[in-house]
This record gives C-alpha cells, structure tokens and sequence, in this order.
C-alpha cells in the first residue's frame, strides 16, 4: 500500500472512527491483499509510512470475497469485477485475508 494510500486510511479512521471504516482490496495475488490488509490492521510492517507502529484494527476484505461480493448489486459486480475474478487465485485472496483477520 502507498504512502498516500496509507495517509488516507489513517486520516479517515480517525475522522470516522475505526470501527466505522471497512478497508476493501482489490488486488490480484493473496501475498499483496495480506500486506495491505496488514498495513491497515496491525500497522505498517515496512516501517516506511504513515501507519508504522499505528495498529487501526480496520475490518478488511478483499472484493471477490462472498461477504462483499453479496453487498454489491449483481449487475455492477459482472460488469467490473467477475472478468477479473475468473483469473485470480480467490482461494489464496481469501486464506491472506482471513489470515490477517485472525490476528485481531
């Protein structure tokens, strides 16, 4: 996750609070939805951005998980997501990000 990326996610937990804040990842391999997820959760393990030694606590999910995937409208999720879908590892993608829920 960039530095930017990190700044937002921060800003935004603490104007809306942490446990109003749902982090949702879109990216194509397990092993970077886990570092991000990671980033956003326990705090930056790079040491190199806004959230080194920040612990948010943000809940987290990937976008081709069923506990999204179900809150989007069927249409918008054929239209922008199920191509994509069809070509990553989701079983990886969901290992990671449970993986890093777990540790909450």
């Amino acid at each position: 996750m960039d530095l930017e990326n990190q700044k937002r996610v921060k800003e935004f937990a603490e104007k809306f609070g942490a446990e109003n804040v749902i982090v949702v990842f879109g990216a194509a391999e397990g092993e970077a939805a886990g570092l991000a997820a990671e980033t956003v959760t326990l705090g930056d393990p790079t040491y190199a951005g806004p959230l080194t030694g920040v612990s948010l606590g943000l809940e987290v999910y990937h976008i081709c998980e069923d506990a999204i995937k179900d809150e989007v409208d069927a249409g918008v999720y054929d239209d922008q997501i199920s191509m994509m879908e069809m070509v990553l590892d989701v079983e990886d993608i969901v290992k990671e990000m449970d993986a890093i829920r777990s540790q909450l």
